[in-house]
């Protein structure tokens, strides 16, 4: 489930989500692993699910690993707001 102010990170293989969850699990962040939101397409299914507070963290690890993310959506008055 996705709560208002949750970020979503939809990445373009199910490889890439897996190893983006690996690097974010070692670094500390509280991430969860969950199915693309039906309001959202993905070709993988899965993404990768943290609160706003934690995105300029996550991101930066991501991108120190070269798996930023295809998209990036943001959960408001349940609506998705692509970043």
């Amino acid at each position: 489930m996705v709560n208002n102010g949750d970020c979503v990170a939809i990445f373009h293989s199910i490889h890439r989500v897996m190893k983006a969850e690996k690097v974010l699990k070692q670094g500390k962040q509280k991430i969860l692993l969950i199915p693309v939101p039906r309001q959202l397409t993905s070709d993988c299914g899965l993404a990768i699910r943290y609160a706003q507070q934690a995105r300029d963290e996550i991101e930066a690890l991501l991108g120190e690993a070269q798996l930023p993310p295809a998209e990036v959506w943001l959960k408001q008055d349940g609506e998705f707001v692509k970043l």
